[in-house]
């Protein structure tokens, strides 16, 4: 049996073996006990499982010095960062409280029984219930947001589905121990047995998703893990949802006015997005379109000189520097694009270290590979020379979770335009900010056409909790088994009846 290990990026060196890999058996008997959970997990029904995520959210808080020493030793993603991302982790929890105390996730929807133009219609009312058991895929690049205790568990829960999640390698212990505070909290809570469970290794992960008991995916990583994954799906006797963020380029838009205003701002606010945490930001703007003439070069002026006093960059495992450097050779060796600058070396040996890199192309004749994803510290400038090259180019540019456009004070008619393009493309759109960064709210969005994601919610937003529920028809159903929600009198959340939404809540 192998064991799974715990390793150092700064030095590259293992420092614990956290647990061995779960075996078959296993995992077959944690998928079990989450299936044997989830009638009981939904009939806390949603005050209780409100309460059940604030529980948790408390326990993490209070472990979290503990926490953020850990995940910084596995990821060197820095204590100050990592603080920030548990302070949202936790938000996240606490959110999707409250979407469970308002309930209009639910879509209680309820048509009394009637004449129609097509003849008598039954009593019918329908709301979202839980599918079942989910896994969840923890992220490398973020060890507490997007894993053990992030957005896909966190609205798992909340629909009331049991979670098994699988740690992600980069970041072992840390998920070990956040399962450890969230599981003893939800046993203390009185969640029923079963309801949060993990796995570690490779095969672990495949098990997880071929298992009956399972009835949804939550997953964030490589466009090549998602497929390997979708492939073991389709394999099974009923396929189930898969729930993927995978890959975005995420362009940024500079328009001649915006250069002309604030070009060296832009420059510098630009170089450090895409070299925030290394570049491992699924919203990094890898491709960068800025005009040609004196105002476009202010810009890239800006940027070059921040990419030279960037210091090099701890990546989070083995795996994605040695990508790192073979994707940056290769780009920097295609005809038509230039290294404008580097950062600093790194000093000494050992470590998973990257180096910032700024590259440039014209867009006519980009190159093809400058649209493909580079996980790390690299971005691509565009220079353009008019409105038509810029659309042109644009429309070489593949699905994203976000696309930014900069705009000079004012003006309209060029970014319309740009938004118009981009619009069928991206999840998000920003204007004069940096995609780096994603609110946690009600109204925010993360996901965007294929390979940004597969689907149209993901783990950010309180939407995500739509990807585990399916609707229910109930017809003519006595009213001593409808649910709560679905009964006459029922006053507590908004709904849908006789065709008219009645948002008044008792």
């Amino acid at each position: 049996m192998t064991d799974v290990v715990s390793t150092d990026p700064r030095t590259g060196q293992a420092v614990e073996t956290v647990a061995p890999e779960t075996t078959p058996q296993e995992v077959a008997a944690l998928c079990e006990a989450a299936l044997a959970a989830a009638p009981a997990l939904e009939d806390l029904g949603r005050e209780r499982r409100a309460a059940l995520l604030e529980a948790l959210a408390d326990a993490l808080e209070a472990r979290r010095e503990d926490v953020v020493a850990l995940a910084d030793r596995e990821t060197a993603l820095g204590q100050g960062r990592l603080n920030g991302e548990l302070t949202r982790t936790t938000y996240q929890l606490r959110l999707f409280g409250e979407v469970l105390r308002e309930g209009s996730y639910l879509e209680a929807t309820i048509d009394h029984a009637g004449d129609t133009p097509m003849g008598p219609r039954p009593d019918l009312r329908r709301m979202l219930v839980a599918l079942g058991p989910v896994a969840v895929f923890g992220a490398s690049n973020f060890p507490l947001a997007f894993s053990v205790p992030g957005g896909d568990t966190a609205s798992a829960l909340a629909a009331g589905c049991p979670v098994v999640v699988k740690a992600h390698s980069s970041h072992p212990a840390t998920s070990r121990l956040c399962f450890e505070v969230m599981s003893a909290a939800a046993r203390e809570f009185g969640a029923p047995e079963g309801t949060l469970g993990i796995v570690f290794g490779q095969q672990a992960g495949a098990d997880l998703v071929a298992h009956p008991a399972v009835r949804a995916v939550g997953f964030t990583g490589s466009v090549t893990g998602g497929k390997a994954l979708l492939r073991i799906i389709e394999d099974r006797p009923d396929p189930i949802p898969f729930f993927g963020e995978l890959s975005s380029l995420n362009p940024l838009v500079v328009t001649p006015a915006a250069a002309a205003e604030r070009g060296e701002q832009i420059g510098r606010g630009t170089v450090a997005s895409f070299t925030l945490g290394a570049g491992q930001f699924c919203t990094k703007p890898g491709l960068l379109f800025v005009p040609s003439g004196p105002d476009g070069d202010a810009v890239v002026e800006a940027m070059t000189t921040a990419v030279r006093e960037a210091s090099a960059q701890v990546l989070l495992n083995g795996g994605i520097a040695a990508s790192y450097e073979r994707t940056s050779a290769e780009l920097s060796e295609q005809e038509g694009v230039t290294a404008l600058a580097h950062g600093a070396q790194p000093d000494g040996e050992g470590g998973f270290t990257a180096v910032p890199l700024l590259l440039s192309t014209t867009a006519v004749g980009m190159p093809r590979a400058v649209t493909e994803e580079c996980f790390g510290p690299l971005s691509t400038v565009v220079r353009y020379d008019d409105e038509k090259q810029l659309l042109s180019a644009l429309e070489e540019v593949p699905s994203s979770l976000t696309a930014t456009v900069h705009r000079g004070e004012g003006e309209t008619e060029l970014p319309a335009t740009v938004v118009r393009a981009l619009r069928p493309v991206a999840g998000r759109i920003l204007f004069d900010a940096y995609p780096t960064g994603v609110a946690v709210s009600w109204a925010q969005h993360h996901g965007g056409p294929w390979p940004s994601t597969n689907s149209q919610h993901t783990s950010v937003g309180t939407s995500a909790i739509r990807r585990f529920l399916r609707p229910v028809t109930f017809q003519a159903v006595p009213v001593e088994l409808l649910p709560p929600e679905l009964t006459d009198g029922f006053t507590g959340i908004p709904r849908r009846v006789d065709g008219v939404l009645r948002t008044t809540r008792g």
